[in-house]
């Protein structure tokens, strides 16, 4: 199976080892829950995976290498302990408790997180004294005399020994208490995540026209060369820096991460080749509208390559733009339940205060009570609070390692919102030289506004996008005419998360139009039965 289908098992598994009955039993008792054994060659995003499944399923990670565990380590150190039998004493060994162990109890104290995965990477590589005590581990969830918690699953992971010289292979009865899921290096698979951590375009484009180069492993009269995902992701993000700083990537630095003395000659002369076509095709002219028409007559008659490496350059350019619009999109959405929660919570107030004053008409003490129940929690106090909650929550699912990056970028935004939002009533409150309680209704109002005025710019952004992409379809059609890169084009934005909810939230008549002519042509078909078995409902 490729990886993206290892990771699809392993989070229903995970989610049928954690599912109880109504006694709130586990279904699956802890003797049968098989620990699952990830089995595949180095770098093709076995441990990237564990923190997918994690962050989706909303539950803690830990994770552990096991070379470099010994025994003592893994199971804990021995100590003398005095007891007492029948009258009798004695002395008899202890083990404090297993480093692994100890770390899965931390996780749970500091995040209030129950339930997580027990990740343990390079398993079949754990050292000649432990390995007698792995059968114990893998079927019993036990490193010496403690257990893991209930509500951890545990997943192992391991490379062939083809791939590492260290590695043990497990006995026939150690291998029955695993499941065993055999990975193999996809690149389509592959492809999905890399769109979706943003990856360079350089990269992208690369392997699309090099699909062969995406993972090879090769012994040479030189030794050993290799080109995996994982190379291919860090170059990724060491390209992207450069750029940001001005400084020449060159073969030197392709070959600090790509093993393959060929691949690295290939990469480094198209992506030379990738900036050349940046600069002369002018790729913020065409997603302006404004290309001129020798730009347009260029790319028409372009050899196949360099048409698709144009292509790859401009959707990659519009679709880190759609992504940025539904990033912003979603943090509003979510602000939105912060400040609708302060509504709420003034309105409830604002309807106590006058059942006090109605109830306390005619009281000589009606003034007093409606007083106290004014005094309650300004709008700066709720701020405050939902700052300290926000912060809390992030940081609970950060040490639980189930804080992705755009969870985590989405958080940030929000604290940014309250936190300047809060300061800024305080400061015209100092201002205004007012001792007396703050007027909630106007402090709500200027909230209200500040969220306003965010939603107004998104607006903007969004109608400038989609400025723009009528500007790419518009391009594609008038330079490449018959050519399958409408095809292409229509595809990409189909399969991408980000692209296809903004299509479906926002619309683009030009997608849908030559969606549906594309849908009709028999050149297509095949292609848009394999689009049509992609999940797009999780997309829209």
């Amino acid at each position: 199976m490729n990886i993206k289908q290892a990771k699809d098992d392993i989070e229903n598994t995970v989610r049928l080892y954690l599912k109880r009955d109504e006694f709130g039993e586990y279904r699956i008792p802890v003797v049968r829950q098989r620990p699952i054994f990830l089995l595949g060659a180095p770098g093709i995003g076995k441990t990237a995976i564990m923190e997918q499944v994690a962050q989706e399923l909303g539950i803690a990670l830990v994770s552990y290498s096991m070379t470099h565990h010994t025994r003592q380590s893994a199971l804990g150190l021995p100590f003398i302990s005095h007891r007492e039998y029948q009258g009798m004493e004695y002395d008899v060994s202890e083990y404090t408790m297993s480093e692994i162990i100890a770390s899965v109890y931390e996780v749970m104290q500091k995040s209030g997180i129950r339930e997580g995965i027990l990740f343990l990477d390079e398993i079949n590589c754990v050292s000649e004294t432990l390995a007698p005590s792995m059968l114990q581990f893998l079927q019993y969830k036990v490193f010496g005399r403690h257990r893991v918690p209930e509500g951890w699953v545990i997943v192992t992971a391991g490379n062939p020994p083809e791939y590492n010289k260290s590695v043990r292979e497990f006995d026939v009865v150690t291998m029955d208490r695993l499941k065993v899921l055999e990975v193999e290096a996809d690149y389509k698979a592959w492809k999905e995540y890399a769109r979706q951590k943003r990856l360079h375009g350089a990269v992208l484009n690369f392997l699309e026209l090099k699909k062969d180069n995406f993972y090879r492993i090769e012994t040479t009269v030189n030794g050993r060369s290799y080109v995996t995902a994982r190379g291919w992701e860090d170059l990724s993000e060491i390209l992207s820096l450069y750029e940001e700083e001005g400084i020449k990537a060159d073969e030197a630095l392709v070959g600090q991460y790509i093993r393959n003395e060929r691949v690295v000659k290939e990469f480094t002369a198209y992506y030379n080749l990738f900036n050349k076509y940046k600069k002369e095709y002018q790729t913020e002219e065409i997603l302006n509208g404004t290309a001129q028409a020798r730009t347009i007559e260029r790319a028409r008659i372009a050899p196949f390559d360099e048409r698709l490496s144009l292509l790859g350059m401009l959707i990659d350019r519009q679709t880190s733009e759609i992504s940025e619009d539904m990033e912003v999109s979603d943090y509003l959405t979510e602000l939105l339940k912060n400040l609708k929660a302060i509504r709420a919570a003034l309105e409830k107030r604002a309807q106590k205060a006058k059942a006090v004053q109605e109830n306390a008409k005619g009281s000589l003490d009606g003034g007093k009570a409606s007083g106290k129940a004014a005094g309650q929690l300004s709008v700066t106090d709720m701020l405050e609070r939902q700052i300290q909650g926000r912060k809390k929550q992030m940081e609970s699912a950060r040490i639980a390692g189930a804080l992705s990056e755009r969870e985590q970028r989405k958080g940030r935004r929000i604290l940014h919102f309250l936190e300047e939002e809060k300061r800024r009533l305080l400061v015209e409150g100092a201002g205004s030289g007012e001792k007396k309680q703050p007027q909630s209704a106007a402090e709500f109002s200027c909230l209200k506004t500040a969220f306003d005025a965010q939603t107004a710019e998104l607006r903007k952004r969004v109608k400038q996008t989609k400025k723009r992409l009528d500007n790419l379809f518009a391009f594609v059609e008038n330079a490449f005419v018959e050519g399958n890169e409408m095809l292409i084009l229509v595809t990409e934005l189909t399969v991408r998360n980000d692209s296809a909810r903004f299509i479906a939230q926002f619309g683009c008549e030009a997608y849908h139009r030559h969606g549906q002519e594309l849908m009709l042509s028999e050149r297509s078909s095949g292609l848009w039965e394999e689009v049509a078995s992609l999940n797009l409902e999780e997309m829209g």
